[in-house]
């Protein structure tokens, strides 16, 4: 499918209600447990959907359509939300996106970004070049992938108490 912008922000609107429906009022050992090691929770997930927010997709957008010469992106941490000394309650968090993104969506549609934009630039600090629609192509995909990412880890809590069935449950075959 081609890059469009109405797609896209169709995506990023659905995201919040999605992980609202999913993960609302589930008890902890749903959405505290990871899957091993240094990865993810469904609560450091939701962290990090939030600090993308604030930090990511609509300041680097900015960047892009700025008349500033420099249109370098400052780095992204993709692991702050593992920082932030505050704990919220996984409640808080859900609301707290759904609330970003909705403002956040709606600077994007006030942006009123045209095809011509879509082809500028910006630098990235890891992939040098990157255009608008990159950028905002990115964004959608970007929910789509930690969306499948919350349901992974969490069929993974299951993954020895399915049995058999395992063989037929590609998202347990890691």
């Amino acid at each position: 499918m081609k890059f469009s912008l109405e797609h896209s922000i169709a995506i990023l609107e659905r995201a919040p209600a999605t992980l609202q429906t999913l993960l609302a009022g589930l008890p902890r050992e749903w959405t505290e447990a990871n899957e091993g090691g240094e990865t993810w929770s469904v609560y450091d997930v939701v962290g990090h959907l939030i600090h993308g927010e604030k930090t990511d997709w609509l300041p680097r957008a900015e960047i892009i359509l700025s008349a500033a010469a420099d249109k370098t992106f400052p780095p992204f941490d993709r692991f702050a939300q593992m920082e932030d000394g505050e704990q919220k309650s996984l409640a808080q968090l859900l609301e707290e996106f759904a609330a970003l993104r909705k403002a956040n969506t709606e600077r994007l549609r006030a942006m009123k970004i045209t095809e011509n934009d879509l082809s500028k630039t910006g630098l990235h600090p890891a992939f040098g070049e990157v255009t608008l629609e990159q950028l905002l192509s990115t964004w959608a995909v970007h929910d789509l992938d930690h969306i499948s990412q919350i349901a992974r880890v969490m069929a993974a809590q299951y993954k020895a108490e399915v049995g058999p069935w395992k063989e037929y449950l590609r998202i347990l075959q890691s």
